[in-house]
């Protein structure tokens, strides 16, 4: 005589029930089904705080569900922040930049800073380093510009099929807003992914780029620039490095402007309409008096 079957539900029950996945212990968790975003992170909410979930899986999922919700102007680095390089620049002049900023990837301008022409690869630049005389145009890639409500979750999709790590920002005027990188998107999902720039620092704004030189952002506090280079640079009156630097010139400072002061000689490598925003410093081998000095 044939064994009876057993019932249909129980077919489809594990051997073992602590072989449960953890998948099948969210559904579980889940029944009845959500309505909307809300009940979803209800339930993560309840898995994590039962141990379903560990905190970086969690952490990851909340992260999937943002980056469907935020758009490419929530994260974007804006206008003012953005490094660019100007395409009729020599040659010379644009590899200081690319060394003075470390970036692998850079929206080129033609003119104006509005009239972005397209992105250049620090390393195809660096292919062709042994030939000075180098034209630079034929290596500009062409420029992604997306808007500003484009939505992040698109925007990784549209990142993966296009094999591009950057768009360009673009405001409801047409006008540039500034930049999104997948770098950007990622971290939403997993946290911040910290690089040599970043180590050992919550908030980093000052990088060494040489043996005896350091590239520092103009919202560096003061208080921060006088512990790492040693320095008494009065924090009572101003709380950035830029603030104080323009407070040294008769207008606000522009790339190429230098002062000397306390033994270091800082110059503008990066600056806006409004104010300074990066700063390339080095110890002063003459320890020339502080005069303000505009380099052409």
């Amino acid at each position: 005589m044939p064994e009876p079957s057993p019932p249909p539900d129980a077919r489809h029950l594990p051997s073992n029930p602590h072989s449960k996945s953890i998948l099948a212990r969210i559904i579980s968790l889940i029944r009845p089904e959500p309505e909307d975003r809300e009940d979803i992170k209800a339930v993560l909410e309840a898995a994590h705080d039962r141990s379903v979930l560990d905190g970086d899986a969690y952490s990851m999922i909340s992260g999937v569900l943002n980056v469907a919700s935020q758009t490419a102007g929530d994260i974007m680095i804006p206008r003012t922040r953005m490094d660019m390089l100007d395409i009729g620049k020599p040659l010379k002049e644009l590899l200081r930049d690319i060394i003075d900023t470390g970036h692998s990837r850079f929206p080129v301008y033609e003119d104006t800073r509005d009239n972005i022409v397209g992105i250049l690869l620090s390393k195809d630049l660096l292919l062709t380093i042994t030939n000075p005389a180098i034209d630079v145009r034929p290596l500009v890639r062409p420029a992604v510009f997306i808007p500003e409500t484009k939505r992040l979750n698109v925007l990784l999709h549209d990142f993966r099929d296009s094999h591009n790590h950057l768009a360009i920002v673009i405001d409801e005027h047409g006008g540039t807003a500034g930049l999104v990188t997948m770098e950007d998107v990622l971290e939403q999902i997993v946290g911040d992914i910290k690089d040599e720039y970043d180590e050992g620092a919550e908030k980093k704004t000052i990088f060494q780029t040489g043996t005896d030189s350091w590239r520092v952002m103009g919202i560096t506090e003061v208080k921060a620039f006088n512990s790492a280079f040693d320095t008494n640079f009065p924090h009572e009156d101003y709380d950035t490095v830029g603030g104080w630097f323009t407070a040294q010139f008769d207008h606000i400072p522009r790339r190429g402007d230098t002062l000397n002061h306390e033994g270091l000689s800082l110059t503008v490598v990066g600056a806006d309409a409004k104010r300074v925003l990066w700063l390339h410093v080095q110890h002063d081998s003459q320890n020339t008096p502080t005069l303000p000095e505009h380099v052409a």
